[in-house]
């Protein structure tokens, strides 16, 4: 198997930047501006989602398949700050020249990253280059969305059509994969009141998982592995995750197991 590095961020609003764009009571929590604010869209726009650049980035969680290796991580650890974990996921595009394989990452993780990295002013000549640095990188680079260094595994299925555009939870268990199992997305604001990093970062992890089993399906799909070869991936996947502690490591086998 090539070069394949998998990855999903993980969120949570940025208080602190939103105290820069508006003008807030010097008491208010920061649970208490967050409510204001979810107000206040769900009232403009029928939901509370915020604009993508006003999400602060809290947790990258990382497959990387290389020749007869698959490894699972989360970068960094759960001290570090929001610009730590971009400069750690840029230094190994820059370093490995990844394939990279997201579930809607055009549409959310990487202009998520692009806009924080804006703000950090976090550099990566690799990521951006579109021909300028290598002449290669013109008809295959991570920018453009109809390129292969980057694989929107969503967008692709999707024929790069929005309306067409379905939920990985549901496709991952609709293909016998447990999907999440336990929490979403809407949950992570409060685990991160509560503390609760480690929890985050595990469920950021067991999304990538799904999203490299949903890559594999669509490898066979598309006849780039054959059946044996896809089967050999699932087994490599399950022999690593056995090795790895964490009740959501246990979780997610056992769920996989009763499906």
């Amino acid at each position: 198997m090539k070069n394949i590095l998998v990855f999903d961020i993980e969120t949570i609003p940025d208080i602190d930047g939103l105290k820069k764009i508006r003008n807030f009571d010097d008491g208010l929590s920061e649970s208490e501006i967050f409510n204001m604010i979810r107000l206040e869209r769900l009232e403009k726009f029928g939901h509370d989602f915020l604009p993508l650049h006003l999400h602060k980035i809290i947790a990258i969680s990382c497959l990387f398949r290389y020749k007869n290796d698959l490894k699972i991580k989360t970068l960094g650890n759960i001290y570090d700050n929001e610009e730590k974990i971009i400069s750690l996921f840029f230094k190994i595009i820059d370093r490995y020249n990844s394939q990279i394989v997201t579930w809607n990452g055009s549409g959310f993780d990487l202009p998520v990253i692009h806009y924080r990295s804006l703000i950090h002013g976090i550099s990566s000549a690799r990521y951006w280059d579109t021909g300028h640095h290598n002449k290669d990188a013109k008809f295959n680079n991570y920018i453009n969305r109809y390129h292969n260094k980057h694989l929107d595994l969503m967008d692709v299925l999707a024929k790069y059509n929005a309306r067409s555009n379905v939920p990985m939870d549901e496709i991952a268990k609709l293909c016998g994969f447990p999907g999440k199992i336990g929490m979403d997305g809407s949950m992570v604001w409060d685990y991160w009141c509560n503390g609760q990093v480690d929890t985050i970062r595990a469920y950021c992890e067991t999304d990538v998982v799904n999203t490299w089993l949903l890559y594999c399906r669509f490898l066979m799909l598309k006849e780039d592995i054959d059946l044996l070869s896809y089967n050999r991936e699932l087994i490599l996947l399950r022999e690593e995750i056995s090795n790895l502690r964490g009740e959501h490591w246990a979780n997610f086998i056992n769920s996989w197991d009763t499906i």
